[in-house]
């Protein structure tokens, strides 16, 4: 043995010289850390603390704000004014001493000092958009809107020192506000309600022919920043896309507005008696006991009646809302009332909508059941949708949520036909709306900073509720939806990962990227069960409180015992595509009886065909290695002779000795790593699927082999066939290439067009 070791170590150090001599021939690169696209996220994500865990929950010190309003707003017709009083009680939940508050003045990004417009682009062109397009842009004075406040008191009438910074408001306060301490202060303040179709905006009300309005009312008073132990203030700035990080707290809002109008709000209304008739009292009891079908509060009829008219008189709704993070409200005298139930788990929940008549015959056919259905699905993802009622509010040109409440586009034509377009528009719109209840209103991210945590999660689910609305749905968010995006110029694209003012093409980064990368993540990473236990924990973890990227990243990983650092990164943290194909096929068959072509290789090659005779010969077909393939003959006799030699069960075991082999090379041109997904068509024209996890990626990110083993000749194979991991060129997906064009020129003249 010691001699035996001498001589294998003397082997060893010869033939290592030798080998470290050549080495020195060649270029050495430089070294590097690790690149491999597996590693893990430690450097990107925070660090994990007692607020914020290294399992993505909340810890035992999280914390976070309260903040109360009770408010009395009007609408004055006349001059489309809002005015507003209130009182704010804040309570400092936090470890922290507090030296001022912080309060959002969302109206001032349409103040006529507002720096909004100066950071955008313009251009010339509307000179020759025609007279209104020119005279809108050029002669017109611009909207004289944004907040004027009248005072900001302290609970006992004393002014506050306080300092307007454009969209924020600092509130010095008197002393420091200590952990557990309240405040409590006062505001009184008015704005003129934008028009927003002729000057855009999230929020205002909507002129008809007839001289009606249709108010649909957010944004409307100041709101508190959210102080948490993340960021600290969230005061930045708000320039009109990154919308809201807002606490929760509870709302007692009494709303004022001409008498003859229909009035719905975030919360529960207090004076029913007061502001409903008898009859319309009656009707919504029935409609609190329907689950099939909607039953109408306030009928077409009954709306046309009522814009004829104009009352000089007001009444005043009152609402009550318990640990929401916003208020929003729609006022019209015009509005068709319906509503129905829906089972939520053993809880009668209202689903509800309110529009004028130019939204019928669509509105009335499809809005409440929408609303219904979106409760229902999105309820199963994450919990039981915990408030009373959902509100969808007709408004044109609009889509946005707020807590119970959201307005939605989706308009027929004057004579009431309408295209699928508009109706599927529509549908989107208000599952998408309504959906946001759950995302960002109750996981109540930071949508200034992460926009994609309220758009893109949403974004997300909303798929799977439209297509149990529709099974045949176009929900636009799918992976296939987001190729082309992604395909575009690495100059105009940004990480998701980006803070929403700063990203190039919003609407795919924010809503269609997340969205099908979860999807993804869904149906071919994670599989549905493994996902959906992993997304209900996140969900029910973060409920009520204020998540982070981080929290969403690492609950995933930690509710489903999957490393996903690898998806985190390359979706979310870069922007790089999938790009994967088939880079070359190798194939060969077994015989005991060579070709005419085999012999005339071995004889091209002066090898003796008697010497092959007993083999089992491999041959390549159409390569020009056959005959060193050939050379690789295995001797059919020793294979026999082990066989004999194995147990009955052992043989029981074994499976026919396979004809054609074939060594496929996949090749991998963008950078992404994601599953690669195979379909394999034999001659006798059945298919075979083939799923290798993303990790087949992590020794080689360029290119991989797979050997294929089958008694029946390969004709076709095809890499990702349904179209679910957004490789961007489907154009080197399939072998033989000319086969499998075909199967894609609708996709291919889609990425065209």
């Amino acid at each position: 043995m010691k001699k035996l070791g001498y001589l294998f170590l003397s082997f060893l150090f010869v033939t290592g010289a030798a080998f470290a001599q050549e080495a020195e021939k060649k270029e050495r690169k430089p070294g590097h850390g690790d690149i491999s696209k597996f590693r893990q996220l430690k450097q990107e994500l925070p660090d994990p603390n007692n607020r914020h865990t290294a399992s993505g929950a909340p810890g035992y010190e999280y914390t976070q704000q309260k903040v109360d309003y009770v408010m009395n707003i009007t609408i004055d017709e006349k001059t489309n004014k809002l005015f507003g009083e209130q009182t704010i009680t804040y309570k400092n939940n936090s470890k922290d001493i507090l030296d001022y508050l912080w309060v959002q003045l969302d109206q001032n990004m349409r103040a006529r000092d507002s720096k909004t417009p100066e950071v955008q682009s313009s251009s010339f062109r509307n000179a020759f958009n025609g007279p209104v397009s020119f005279t809108n842009a050029y002669l017109k004075e611009p909207f004289d809107g944004g907040f004027n406040i009248d005072y900001v008191k302290d609970a006992q009438g004393k002014d506050l020192n306080h300092m307007v910074n454009r969209t924020m408001m600092k509130i010095n306060l008197p002393t420091p506000l200590a952990s557990g301490g309240t405040f409590v202060f006062k505001m009184k303040w008015w704005f003129n309600m934008p028009p927003y179709i002729e000057v855009g905006g999230r929020s205002g009300y909507e002129p008809f022919p007839d001289g009606n309005n249709n108010y649909t009312i957010a944004q409307f008073f100041p709101r508190l920043a959210v102080y948490d132990n993340v960021e600290g203030w969230q005061n930045m700035q708000f320039w009109g896309r990154s919308e809201w990080a807002l606490e929760f707290g509870d709302y007692d809002v009494k709303l004022t507005v001409p008498a003859d109008h229909i009035v719905d709000a975030t919360g529960e209304l207090q004076n029913e008696k007061e502001v409903l008739t008898k009859e319309q009292r009656k009707r919504w009891d029935k409609a609190r006991k329907s689950f099939k079908d909607p039953v109408f509060i306030v009928t077409q009829e009954e709306a046309e009646i009522a814009e004829k008219g104009r009352s000089t008189k007001t009444k005043t709704w009152h609402f009550n809302a318990k640990n929401v993070r916003d208020f929003a409200f729609a006022s019209s005298r015009k509005y068709i009332w319906d509503a129905m139930a829906v089972n939520i788990n053993g809880k009668s929940i209202m689903a509800v909508s309110l529009y004028p008549k130019e939204g019928n015959p669509l509105w009335e056919e499809h809005s409440t059941r929408v609303v219904a259905n979106t409760l229902e699905e999105y309820s199963k993802m994450t919990f039981d949708y915990p408030y009373s009622k959902a509100i969808s509010v007709h408004a044109a040109r609009q889509g946005m949520e707020y807590p119970m409440i959201c307005f939605n586009y989706g308009r027929p034509k004057a004579d009431g036909t309408y295209s699928d377009r508009v109706k599927n528009g529509m549908i989107g719109v208000i599952t998408h709306e309504v959906g946001h209840n759950f995302f960002p209103m109750i996981v109540n991210s930071d949508e200034r900073q992460w926009t994609w945590m309220d758009e893109g999660i949403n974004s997300f689910v909303e798929i799977l509720a439209e297509i149990d609305y529709d099974p045949n749905f176009d929900t636009g968010n799918l992976p296939k939806d987001i190729v082309r995006y992604m395909s575009i110029d690495q100059d105009r694209l940004s990480p998701i990962m980006t803070q929403g003012d700063n990203v190039y093409n919003f609407g795919p980064n924010a809503y269609t990227k997340p969205a099908a990368g979860l999807y993804m993540l869904r149906q071919t990473i994670m599989g549905p069960e493994l996902f959906d236990e992993a997304f209900r924990t996140y969900s029910r973890r973060w409920k009520f409180k204020h998540p982070t990227p981080a929290d969403f990243f690492r609950t995933m990983e930690d509710a489903s015992a999957m490393d996903l650092d690898w998806f985190w990164r390359g979706w979310f943290y870069t922007t790089n595509y999938n790009d994967v194909g088939v880079k070359s096929v190798k194939s060969y068959y077994t015989t005991d009886q060579p070709t005419e072509k085999a012999i005339a290789d071995l004889k091209r090659y002066n090898l003796p065909l008697e010497e092959y005779k007993d083999k089992l010969v491999f041959y390549a077909e159409g390569d020009p290695s056959t005959s060193k393939d050939a050379k690789k003959a295995t001797d059919i006799g020793v294979i026999k002779k082990h066989m004999a030699s194995m147990t009955d069960a052992q043989k029981a075991e074994l499976k026919e000795i396979p004809n054609y082999f074939y060594e496929v090379t996949y090749e991998k041109p963008g950078g992404l790593v994601l599953p690669l997904i195979v379909e394999l068509t034999y001659e006798d024209g059945t298919k075979e699927r083939k799923k290798y996890p993303a990790q087949i990626w992590n020794k080689n990110d360029k290119e991989v082999k797979k050997v294929y083993a089958t008694a029946k000749k390969i004709t076709n194979i095809v890499v990702d066939p349904d179209l679910e991991t957004a490789d961007i060129d489907v154009t080197n997906n399939s072998w033989p290439k000319k086969k499998q064009d075909s199967q894609f020129d609708s996709f291919k003249k889609e990425l065209k067009n």
